[in-house]
C-alpha cells in the first residue's frame, strides 16, 4: 500500500488553495477557541469573509509572504485578475494599510540598485560601478525625512506602498491553530500534495492547548521575550541580559503551556551569562527551570564558583532521581571532582569495555558502514544498515496508538507525526497508565503478529518513529525471529523513559542469523572516528541486558 501511495503522481493544486486552507485554518480555531476570541478579533474574521474571493485571496497571498510592506505594482496574480479592484476591497474592509514612509530598511529592501540610482540622479553622482551599499550610505548622507525618500522612489518608479493590516490577528489565528510559532499554512500545502499523509487522530476541543487568553497572553508574552534574548545575545549586550534574567526572576510562570517556552529562556540566558562569569546570576535562572540541562548546568556553576558541598548534593539529586540519562552521566563525572575537594571518597565509575571488532578492509567509495556490511554478509543471514531507524520503527508500530492517543495538549492540528510533548520530559508521565497496559500486552503476547498487524494497520501514515522506506513484513520477520522479545522490550523501556535523547546512537548495523538470538548490533567506526556520549550509553545498556552488540573499528589495508 505504501509503494501505491509514493508511487501516484501529487495531486494538481486548486487556483486558490491558498485561501481554501486559511478559511479552513479560521474555521478550525472558531470552532475551537471562539470562546477566546475577542470581539475585534471575530470581526476581522467577519470582514475577511465578506470581501469577494480575488481580496480575500490577494489578502492571504500577502500575509504569507515576507513583509509586511509591498509595491502595489509589483504584485502579479494573474488568477485573481485586476489587482486594482483586490486592493480597493481590501481598503474598504479596513484590511490594507498604506503609507509613504515604511521604515529605512524597508525601502532598502522594496527598490532595486537601478531604481535608486534613477530616483536619486539629480541629488548624487551615481556612477554606474557603485554598488548598492555605496548609494544607499550616499543617500542616506541627504538626512532626508523618511517619507521624503519614499516619495522620491514612488515618484520615479510609480505605484505604491501597501501592507496587509491585522496581522497581529492572524499571527493570534496560526498560533492557536498550531500550538506553536514555527508553523504556517506551507504546512497545509505538504498535506495538499500527498507529501505528508497524517493519521487521524482526536482533535476535540477538550484537548485544546489554551484553556484561557490569559495562557495565550502568557505565551505570548515569553515568546516576545525570548525573541529579546536573541537581540541582545546578538548585540553582545550584557546589560540588557542581566535585566532580562532579572525580569524573568520576578516573573511567575502562571500556566503549564508556557512552561517549556519559560524553562527553555532560563536555561538558553543562564548559559550566556554562565559564560560572561555571572555566575550566580546563572544559578538563580537556572534553579528556576525544570528542563534538562538546568540541573547539570547548576552543578557546574557551583563547582565553578567553588561551592562544593552545594555541588555535591546537587549531584546527588541528580542522581537519586535522573530527569534523563544524559543528566545522570553528568553528575556521576562531576561528583567524583567535588567529593574529591570536600576530601571524601567516591565509588570508581566503571570503565567501558565494549566487545570490539578489528577489520582491515581495501579503501572504497562506498560509505564505511556498507563496507563492513558486505564484509560481513558472507557470515550471516542477512546483514542490514539500519542506524537508528530500525529500533526506532519498531518503537513507533509497538506504542502508535499511546503516541498518537488524545492527550490535552498533544495535537493541535491535523498536520503532526507526532504529538507536542513527544520528546519532553513528561511524555511518559503523562501516558503513564496507558503505557503500562500497552507494555503488559507485549509482554503477555507474541510481539510478530501485533507488529505485523501494526504494520498494515498504519502503513502510509506519517509518525516521526517509523521510516515506511526502511520497514517492510519480510524484515519484521526476520527481526522478531532473531531478537528475543524480552530484550525488545527493555530497549523500548528504556525508549520511553527519555524518547527524546534514547532515539539516538543505535548501531549502525543488525546482524541476522537463523533462531532466537542469533543476531548482533554492531557500531561502525572508521578511522579516527570515536564513539558518541549517545552510542556508549547504548552500548552499556546492551551488556547490562546480554544483548549482543560489537564496535567494528575500520583501518584501511592500503594506508
Amino acid at each position: 500500500m505504501a509503494d501505491t501511495l509514493r508511487e501516484q503522481a501529487p495531486p494538481l493544486l486548486a487556483p486558490f488553495y491558498y485561501r481554501d486552507n486559511f478559511q479552513r485554518l479560521c474555521d478550525t480555531v472558531e470552532s475551537r477557541y471562539q470562546d477566546l476570541l475577542s470581539a475585534a478579533e471575530r470581526d476581522v474574521l467577519r470582514r475577511w469573509r465578506g470581501l469577494p474571493l480575488p481580496a480575500q485571496c490577494l489578502y492571504v497571498r500577502l500575509v504569507s509572504r515576507v513583509g509586511p510592506w509591498f509595491r502595489d505594482d509589483k504584485l502579479a496574480y494573474p488568477e485573481l485578475g485586476d489587482i486594482g479592484a483586490a486592493l480597493a476591497a481590501l481598503d474598504a474592509a479596513g484590511l490594507l494599510l498604506r503609507t509613504a514612509d515604511p521604515g529605512w530598511p524597508e525601502l532598502e529592501r522594496l527598490f532595486t540598485l537601478a531604481e535608486w540610482r534613477r530616483a536619486f540622479a539629480a541629488e548624487l553622482n551615481t556612477a554606474p560601478g557603485q554598488g548598492k551599499a555605496e548609494l544607499l550610505a550616499a543617500a542616506a548622507a541627504l538626512d532626508w525625512s523618511p517619507a521624503r525618500y519614499a516619495d522620491c522612489l514612488l515618484a520615479s518608479t510609480g505605484g505604491a506602498l501597501v501592507a496587509p493590516a491585522e496581522l497581529e490577528v492572524v499571527e493570534l489565528l496560526q498560533l492557536l491553530f498550531f500550538g506553536n510559532r514555527r508553523q504556517g499554512l506551507t504546512d497545509f500545502v505538504l498535506s495538499d500534495l500527498g507529501i505528508a499523509n497524517y493519521y487521524p487522530y482526536a482533535l476535540d476541543r477538550e484537548q485544546r492547548l489554551f484553556s484561557c487568553r490569559e495562557a495565550v497572553a502568557e505565551y505570548q508574552g515569553w515568546s516576545q521575550l525570548a525573541d529579546d534574548y536573541w537581540i541582545l545575545r546578538e548585540a553582545e549586550d550584557s546589560e540588557g541580559l542581566r535585566a532580562l534574567a532579572d525580569l524573568l526572576l520576578v516573573s511567575p510562570l502562571q500556566y503549564d503551556t508556557s512552561a517549556q517556552r519559560y524553562w527553555k529562556l532560563c536555561n538558553r540566558l543562564a548559559r550566556e551569562l554562565e559564560r560572561q562569569g555571572e555566575l550566580p546570576l546563572a544559578g538563580e535562572l537556572y534553579a528556576r527551570s525544570e528542563l534538562h540541562p538546568a540541573r547539570e548546568r547548576l552543578a557546574r556553576v557551583l563547582e565553578a564558583a567553588g561551592d562544593w558541598a552545594a555541588a555535591r548534593d546537587q549531584c546527588q539529586l541528580i542522581l537519586a532521581g535522573p530527569w534523563c540519562e544524559e543528566e545522570y552521566e553528568a553528575a556521576a563525572r562531576i561528583l567524583p571532582r567535588v567529593c574529591r575537594r570536600l576530601g571524601e571518597s567516591v565509588p570508581a565509575r566503571r570503565r567501558d569495555t565494549f566487545t570490539t571488532l578489528q577489520l582491515q578492509l581495501p579503501r572504497s567509495d562506498e560509505a564505511v558502514e556498507l563496507a563492513v556490511a558486505h564484509y560481513l554478509a558472507p557470515h550471516w543471514q542477512a546483514v542490514h544498515y539500519v542506524e537508528n531507524s530500525l529500533m526506532n520503527s519498531l518503537f513507533g508500530l509497538a506504542f502508535w496508538e499511546q503516541i498518537f492517543a488524545p492527550v490535552p495538549g498533544a495535537f493541535h492540528h491535523a498536520f503532526q507525526s507526532a504529538p507536542a510533548d513527544m520528546y519532553q520530559q513528561g511524555f511518559r508521565t503523562r501516558r503513564e497508565e496507558m503505557l503500562a497496559r500497552r507494555l503488559a500486552q507485549l509482554r503477555n503476547g507474541p510481539l510478530l503478529p501485533e507488529l505485523l498487524a501494526a504494520c498494515r494497520r498504519y502503513r502510509g501514515y506519517d509518525c516521526r518513529w517509523v521510516d515506511w522506506r526502511l520497514l517492510d513484513e519480510t524484515l519484521l520477520w526476520q527481526l522478531l525471529c532473531c531478537i528475543p522479545a524480552p530484550q525488545l522490550l527493555a530497549v523500548w523501556e528504556r525508549m520511553l523513559f527519555d524518547p527524546g535523547e534514547n532515539r539516538r546512537g543505535f548501531p549502525d548495523l543488525i546482524a541476522l542469523g537463523e533462531r532466537e538470538g542469533d543476531y548482533c548490533l554492531i557500531e561502525v567506526k572508521g578511522p579516527g572516528d570515536q564513539l558518541q556520549d549517545s552510542q556508549r550509553r547504548w552500548l552499556r545498556f546492551f551488556a547490562d541486558q546480554g544483548i549482543p552488540a560489537q564496535v567494528a573499528r575500520v583501518v584501511w589495508c592500503d594506508d
